[in-house]
């Protein structure tokens, strides 16, 4: 980002660029605010960039991280899935202490760059956004066998993720790796190219034979709010034999709230109500996780603080 300006016909310092549809039936209020943490911790994956709730009541990306900072939600790793949202996550962090960026073309938005014939030029953006300060990992980019179905479109996918692999170890940042009903393949693509020195899967929902795959292979997990889920007995099993030392904590906002606010609008704020679940079945105390899982996205992410935000002139 150049400080002579906003891109044409965009805001310098937009709150949101996307709105999530609205489900017929879902509660679109906001939360009350849980009992805040002792320890504090991070969110590591959520997309500030998606409006969600009443017309009139979202929530800007700052009024997200006032409230999470309310909460002990130090900081967050802001997501992009695209080229206009990896834009937007890089011009954000870059004036926002409390936000560092990710940046990639999500699985299922590769195929439509292919098709579109610009899937290329669009790894370039990402690329070059990689390069920039205070983008701390590439992501989410993986496979996704749920949504896109083809030779063609499946094609697009690994060839947009195994880029995506050699851009985090040419920048030497983190990798969120978004995995939905592609174990096996995501697992041989890591192994086949080489995985970055830091790996995590985003919204964790393999069981304990993945994670004890992650385990050896020194990746991350990073749990959700699904694991707070009824449902979520088998992410509850590879919680309990994932190694301490490689998880993390996530919203992956404004979807996948956690209990007992299921259903309605996401924030980073909630991050509390997963990680006293993941206390609870972990039978450890709240602030010991707090601490072993802020210090490990230290290590993945760097200080929140290694590069300092820059305000643009043409800014207030």
């Amino acid at each position: 980002m150049t400080d002579g300006g906003p891109p044409a016909g965009q805001s310098a310092d937009q709150p949101f660029i996307r709105q999530r549809d609205p489900s017929p039936g879902r509660d679109l209020s906001y939360p009350p605010l849980p009992e805040p943490l002792t320890v504090p911790v991070y969110d590591n994956h959520t997309h500030l960039e998606i409006a969600d709730g009443h017309e009139g009541e979202t929530l800007t990306y700052r009024e997200h991280l006032d409230r999470a900072s309310s909460v002990g939600v130090r900081g967050v790793v802001q997501v992009g899935g695209d080229v206009e949202t990896s834009r937007w996550s890089a011009e954000q962090a870059l004036r926002e202490p409390r936000m560092l960026a990710a940046v990639a073309l999500h699985p299922n938005e590769a195929p439509v760059y292919d098709l579109a014939g610009g899937l290329d030029d669009a790894l370039a953006v990402i690329a070059e956004l990689a390069t920039r300060p205070r983008v701390a990992a590439i992501g989410e980019t993986g496979l996704d066998f749920f949504r896109t179905s083809g030779d063609e479109a499946l094609a697009a996918q690994y060839r947009s993720f195994e880029a995506h692999i050699e851009m985090a170890k040419e920048n030497n940042l983190a990798m969120q790796i978004h995995d939905r009903d592609a174990h096996a393949e995501v697992i041989a693509t890591l192994r086949r190219v080489g995985a970055p020195e830091r790996t995590v899967f985003h919204c964790f929902s393999g069981d304990a034979e993945l994670a004890g795959i992650c385990a050896e292979n020194g990746w991350y997990m990073s749990f959700a709010g699904t694991v707070t889920f009824k449902n979520a007995g088998k992410l509850r099993d590879a919680l309990a034999v994932a190694p301490r030392n490689l998880l993390l904590v996530e919203t992956d906002a404004p979807f996948l709230t956690p209990t007992p606010n299921r259903g309605r609008p996401n924030a980073p704020y909630l991050i509390p109500h997963t990680l006293r679940a993941m206390a609870e079945h972990l039978g450890t105390d709240v602030s010991m996780l707090a601490a072993q899982i802020s210090s490990n996205t230290e290590l993945v992410y760097g200080s929140w603080n290694a590069e300092p935000v820059v305000l643009p002139e043409w800014a207030d």
